[in-house]
């Protein structure tokens, strides 16, 4: 091949590939032309909805006794006998034991003779009250005849009625503070028949015939003589957290279980809320009143309560689908205008599928079924009605 042929062939190169290149580029379309844009989402919304809260939890209640005594003697005595024992039923005013006090009699018969020595002296002072009143009414009468009767004499006989009246008032306060006195001792005496305070159960029994007992806190009392209880209507005590305090009426009936009874329900009725939150527990304790007139239930049982919590003024509800949470905030896609937004909020209580939500929400406001951070805020979106169940829950 000659050297004039290489130019050639190198043009005819060249021509083909450029011919081949603008074939290339008619066939594609121009890099400067504007992407087709995304379409817009359709995101399903519900309303936000306002309704009373109304659901219920489980709490740990213990019940007690609606009245409990310790029964200790008024007086240092001695066991003679005891009637009643460990499950006993007793009713109010039935002897449960007896004891005995020799130095009681000793001093009843002190105070019987005081109170005898006493009216003795009443008895004389009045006699001679009646002897000197007679005297001066005479000398009185006698001394209406001029000369009869001295002056001095009279004045003498009035003075000494005087005396006397005193003399017999102080003999009958006397009298009255012996007969005191005696009546003391007798009702002392009347407590060595130990009785039962009201109708109940003896729950502890500690002494036995021939014990040396005494009033609470002497020497001889470090134990009750016996525990008498009322058993056949209890106290039901919840202590309820501070956030679920507020929904407490009185004469609400509530129901509970225990695990001597695992497949019965018993119920008792709020009488009493302490209206105070123990600093140390957070929680208030309320009183419920349980008829337990089968006594089936006991004291000292620790119940699983059904603790209804009920709000004073409605809030907003969402399905629980609807809340989001990430590392910064909590809150729901709430829409306005066909654009997403984020709405700040704080949770409350779960009923069924549905949450309480406070915060930047208000009722008939639109939010998505399920809140996600992949819809930013500022992003466009179509919206239909959807959470149907939810919905329905909300009504």
């Amino acid at each position: 091949m000659s050297c004039d042929a290489f130019p050639k062939i190198l043009c005819f190169t060249a021509i083909v590939a450029f011919c081949s290149s603008c074939s290339s580029n008619s066939g594609s379309p121009s890099a400067n032309t504007t992407t087709a844009a995304q379409p817009v989402p359709t995101v399903d919304v519900v309303k936000v909805a306002s309704h009373k809260l109304s659901i219920s939890i489980r709490l740990p209640g213990e019940l007690q006794p609606y009245e409990v005594v310790a029964v200790y003697p008024k007086v240092t005595a001695f066991v003679d006998s005891i009637r009643v024992d460990r499950g006993s039923i007793v009713k109010s005013g039935q002897l449960m034991a007896r004891l005995v006090a020799p130095e009681l009699a000793a001093q009843r018969a002190e105070a019987q003779s005081k109170l005898h020595s006493a009216e003795a002296q009443r008895v004389e002072a009045e006699a001679k009250l009646a002897s000197d009143q007679g005297t001066y009414e005479r000398l009185k009468a006698a001394s209406a005849t001029p000369g009869v009767v001295a002056g001095n004499d009279l004045e003498v006989a009035q003075k000494a009625v005087e005396a006397d009246h005193a003399r017999v008032d102080a003999t009958r306060e006397s009298a009255q503070a012996a007969r005191a006195a005696l009546n003391s001792i007798t009702e002392i005496e009347g407590y060595l028949q130990v009785r039962a305070p009201f109708d109940g159960v003896v729950t502890e029994r500690n002494v036995h015939p021939g014990a040396l007992v005494g009033p609470a806190g002497s020497s001889g009392a470090q134990a009750p003589m016996m525990r008498v209880e009322q058993a056949n209507r209890l106290r039901l005590v919840v202590p309820i957290p501070e956030k679920y305090a507020a929904g407490t009426v009185n004469g609400a009936k509530v129901e509970f279980t225990v695990p001597a009874f695992p497949n019965q329900t018993f119920s008792g009725t709020v009488s009493r809320i302490a209206h105070a939150v123990d600093v140390k527990t957070r929680t208030m304790p309320v009183e419920l009143d349980v008829n337990n007139g089968d006594r089936r239930l006991s004291p000292g049982m620790f119940p699983e309560v059904l603790w209804p919590v009920r709000r004073s003024e409605p809030t907003l509800f969402v399905p629980t689908s609807a809340v989001a949470r990430t590392t910064e905030a909590t809150f729901v896609v709430r829409i306005r205008n066909g654009n997403a937004e984020w709405a700040n909020v704080s949770t409350g209580e779960v009923e069924g599928k549905l949450i309480e939500v406070f915060g930047d929400v208000r009722e008939g406001d639109e939010v998505a079924v399920r809140g996600t951070d992949e819809l930013r805020p500022g992003t466009r979106v179509n919206t239909q009605l959807g959470g149907t169940e939810a919905q329905r829950q909300s009504k």
